[in-house]
């Protein structure tokens, strides 16, 4: 089928839980689809790095890549698609795929991939941090990163990272990554806040109000927040709402046990801005003091 005339348009393709699928039909839709873009591919069995690194060699034309649950396909798969892929790869979306490990390649990039700007790894739980700062090295203009539900990840490979995106990071998803502390946090703020707009720290409970200050006194452009279940304070919202560059439209602290009633005059003063709040779960704040705040904030949607 991928060698057919039909497919010589086709742009996006999208294969879920079809378990004929083979390295070799693979390189063959690469091979057959010279204008394909976009390509999903879902739950295969029998998919493993060799199919995979084919088809990113025969595939000129693709912008997107999307694996999830191929579980045949471990790191080496993964990074030799990224060093084979044409010059227009712009996403790469790896999610549940528990082939993949996190070991010492030995050997720098000796390519790398300019073209990749949005990057996704999601619940694969043996990527760590030698795969991380090798991406930096191979992926240096990235903006748009996730990596959520990676407890392998810490401070020793998030930090390389940083230093190698070189276009300044504009979206950052690390929900679940529960070994990053405030120091890769800070290094961001104070490296990428130039340009962040969107930050999700989810579950990552080693985030702190030394976080939030360092957000507050770097991120001009953050809109989007999300601190929910970290270790953060009263203190830690009264620096966002101190601060005369934060201009947030969403903020969740959903879930943040330290937060009480005294946060919520801080958040009163992000009324001009502030669109969305997320405080459910917050066991401090009482639902008097909720009342009060939505009368303050009477454009902004409030979850408690």
């Amino acid at each position: 089928m991928g060698n057919g005339h039909g497919l010589q348009k086709l742009k996006s393709f999208s294969v879920k839980a079809c378990i004929g699928v083979t390295d070799l039909g693979l390189e063959a839709v690469g091979k057959g689809c010279p204008n394909l873009k976009q390509f999903c591919l879902r739950k295969s069995a029998f998919l493993s790095d060799n199919g995979l690194v084919s088809f990113a060699k025969a595939a000129g034309s693709l912008e997107s890549l999307e694996l999830e649950e191929c579980h045949r396909v471990t790191q080496f798969g993964f990074f030799g698609s990224l060093l084979n892929c044409g010059p227009k790869l712009k996403a790469i979306s790896f999610g549940s795929c528990l082939g993949i490990r996190d070991l010492n390649l030995g050997l720098l990039p000796l390519s790398s991939c300019e073209s990749l700007r949005s990057l996704s790894i999601r619940n694969c739980p043996g990527f760590g941090d030698a795969n991380l700062a090798a991406l930096g090295k191979l992926c240096p203009q990235l903006q748009n990163v996730e990596l959520s539900g990676l407890h392998g990840i810490t401070d020793v490979g998030f930090l390389p990272l940083l230093e190698s995106c070189e276009a300044g990071l504009v979206k950052v998803n690390l929900g679940g990554c529960l070994n990053l502390s405030d120091k890769a946090i800070c290094k961001m703020a104070d490296s990428h806040g130039w340009t962040l707009e969107m930050l999700n720290l989810d579950c990552c409970c080693k985030i702190s109000d030394v976080s939030l200050i360092a957000i507050a006194e770097n991120c001009q452009l953050l809109s989007d927040l999300d601190v929910s279940k970290c270790s953060i304070t009263d203190s830690g919202i009264a620096a966002l709402a101190r601060s005369s560059l934060i201009n947030l439209q969403i903020l969740s602290v959903s879930g943040c046990t330290m937060i009480s009633d005294k946060s919520l005059p801080s958040i009163g003063n992000l009324a001009q801005t502030l669109l969305g709040l997320n405080l459910q779960k917050c066991k401090g704040i009482s639902s008097g003091a909720v009342d009060l705040l939505v009368e303050q904030l009477w454009r902004c949607d409030i979850l408690f």
